[in-house]
């Protein structure tokens, strides 16, 4: 048996959608290495996320990159920064994290299921 076992109905609690990174920023008050990411989700509207991203990710490659993140999530501060969403990425065992992307742009804001 699995650990953690969700159902199916707990699955679809979580809302995860695609979106676009519109900005970047350092974020030197975060306690591990991590930027500030502005998203567009479409007819979701704009939100920021902190994501520990900086071992792989320079900001410049960010900007226009299509992300996926949970978006329903409450909101999240970490050190003086509200984070609304959580953008999701493969972590590795040293704490790197890379993003997980649909095979094909999508249109912003569409449901991940």
């Amino acid at each position: 048996m699995t650990p953690n076992t969700l159902s199916w109905s707990d699955f679809e609690k979580v809302d995860i959608r695609t979106g676009t990174i519109l900005a970047v920023e350092a974020f030197p008050k975060a306690r591990k290495p991590a930027y500030k990411l502005t998203i567009d989700f479409g007819e979701l509207g704009i939100k920021r996320s902190s994501a520990q991203l900086t071992a792989l990710y320079q900001p410049e490659t960010l900007i226009g990159k299509q992300v996926v993140a949970v978006v329903n999530f409450p909101t999240k501060q970490i050190a003086t920064f509200l984070s609304e969403c959580l953008v999701l990425g493969a972590v590795a065992d040293d704490g790197t994290v890379t993003l997980l992307q649909t095979e094909r742009l999508t249109e912003n804001g569409q449901r991940i299921g």
